[in-house]
Formats: C-alpha cells, structure tokens, sequence
C-alpha cells in the first residue's frame, strides 16, 4: 500500500475518533434542560455545530410584561385565543395555532400577553427559531414528563422550498408515529396563511371537472397542508384611522399623558403612520414612545 495514502487513512482514522468522543451516545438526551424554576419563558439554543452535539433551553430573563388589557382593536383574536389557552392550562382538549395577518398587528404581543395571564396557572413559553425545528421532536420529548403546560412558540414562520424544519414541524403537529405529548401546543405567527411560497405556474395543476368543481394539483396540496394541521387559524388585519388613533391614545396612557396630551397627539400620529406608510400597533406604539419621550423631556407629559 502506498505510504502516503496508508498515512492519510491514518489521520482520517484520528479525526473520526475523536468526532465520535463528542457526539451523543445511543439513547442520550441531545437537549440539555434548564433550571425550570429561572423563568416562565425559555429560548432554544444550539451549541455552533450541529454534529457536536444538541442544543439547550435558556431562561429569558426579563420576559415582556404586557398584559391583556394592553391590547386594543383586537378582541376577536384576543377572545379565540385566550378560550384555547383555558382549555390547554385547564387540561382540556385545545388546538396548535397559527396567528396570521397583516405586520404589527398584535400577533405575537398576543401570545405574550397569554402567557403572562396564564403563567400562575403553570403555563410556560419555549421560543424556538424555524431553523431550529428539526430539534422539535427533542423539545417535546424533554418536556413531556413536566406539570407544566407548554407553548413552543415560533415567531414570523415561513419557509423556503427544501428548509428542513418543514418536515418537523409537519410531522409534530400531525402525522408522526408518535402522538405529541398533552402538555405541548405549537403556537406560530407568520405573514401569510400558507407557510411556503407560492408561484403563478402553480395555478396551472388545479384540474377542473365538468360540473364546475376545481381541484388543487398535488403541489398546492403540499403547499396548504402544513397550514391545515394548525386545528386554530386566527386571522389579524390592517386597523382603520379612528383603530390606529385608539391604540395610540392607548399606549400614550400608558405612559402617562393626560387626556388633553392624548388628543394634542392626534395629528402628528396620523404624520408618523403617513411617514411610516403603515396604520399598525406597532407604530403606534413607536410613535408613543417617541411622542411621551419628547413630552417628559419637555416636562410635558407627567413622569
């Protein structure tokens, strides 16, 4: 054998040695548990590579203390989720949900708020990133044995073709040989109702029958059944003027104008929503923050 390659192999033999010494055993716990008891919210981290190992839990320190009452325009929404919640943190049955619409329009600031309405009552949050979600099976295995209630929360959600946590996610929320466990709810937020991409030419594989009835081809059907496995679809959309100025008026209370301060702001809300091109709460809630800051500086809105 020739020296040179007998020393590659060599060397190859080494390197694979030492890989294995870092890998996981059979059967060992690829996501290490946090300190439960930390907070009542978690994010999932991963350690650089994927193939040195799996990742952990981290607690969120200082978890984001809105409320219920915080939110405007969005009772609807508001009402639907919290009754699925009730259901979950009560034991009953509940369904995964998806949280879609229209940007800054309360979609995550939902789930925040019932978690925090909820969180005396056991109910916890893990936030776990799309790219992550292939560890998803890991996540709910390690909870499953907990009192607590969980929601695996992924925020602004969508995928592009071939992305590996698709067929995850997919398979937790129906499918898998393995039933997911009765203390876990997946909840998401996204943009759009269905989660891949969507293309013209596609239009062309819907086959349509004589009486009239349209059928989606086989990649529309692929396209939407993500979607569908959510049992809660709740839908959010772009406020009206009089929507937008009440949540300003909203958040200006919160920070402790007056009711004169509140309506002195009216116009330059509308200049800040025509500037930003967007009537949302999270401009509102921007152009409170700017509008209260500038008011305390000036000591004109109460501290």
């Amino acid at each position: 054998m020739n020296p040179e390659f007998l020393s590659l192999m060599q060397q190859a033999e080494r390197v694979l040695a030492r890989l294995d010494a870092l890998l996981p055993g059979p059967g060992a716990r690829p996501v290490t548990a946090p300190d439960w008891s930390a907070s009542i919210a978690f994010r999932y981290r991963r350690r650089g590579a994927s193939l040195l190992g799996g990742g952990w839990l981290e607690p969120v320190r200082h978890v984001a203390s809105i409320r219920l009452a915080d939110l405007k325009e969005v009772e609807p929404q508001k009402e639907r989720l919290v009754r699925n919640s009730e259901q979950f943190v009560s034991g009953r049955p509940a369904n995964n949900v998806l949280l879609t619409g229209a940007r800054g329009t309360g979609k995550s600031s939902l789930v925040k708020a019932c978690l925090n309405e909820f969180a005396p009552r056991g109910l916890r949050l893990i936030e776990i990133d799309k790219a992550d979600l292939v560890d998803l099976p890991d996540i709910v295995d390690l909870v499953a044995e907990r009192d607590e209630r969980f929601l695996v929360f992924c925020d602004d959600l969508s995928f592009d073709e071939g992305e590996p946590g698709y067929k995850a996610l997919k398979s937790i929320l129906d499918g898998s040989v393995a039933q997911s466990s009765d203390n876990v709810l997946i909840v998401a937020t996204s943009n759009r109702r269905h989660l891949l991409p969507e293309y013209m030419k596609e239009n062309l594989s819907y086959q349509h029958t004589e009486d009239g009835e349209v059928h989606p081809g086989e990649v529309v059907e692929e396209k939407i059944s993500l979607s569908e496995r959510f049992g809660l679809w709740i839908s959010f959309y772009p406020f009206s003027q009089d929507e937008y100025l009440a949540i300003v008026a909203q958040w200006l209370s919160a920070f402790g104008a007056d009711a004169d301060h509140i309506a002195a702001a009216r116009p330059e809300a509308l200049v800040w929503a025509l500037e930003r091109g967007s009537r949302s709460g999270r401009v509102a809630w921007q152009f409170a923050r700017d509008y209260a800051g500038r008011g305390r500086q000036r000591d004109e809105v109460p501290g």
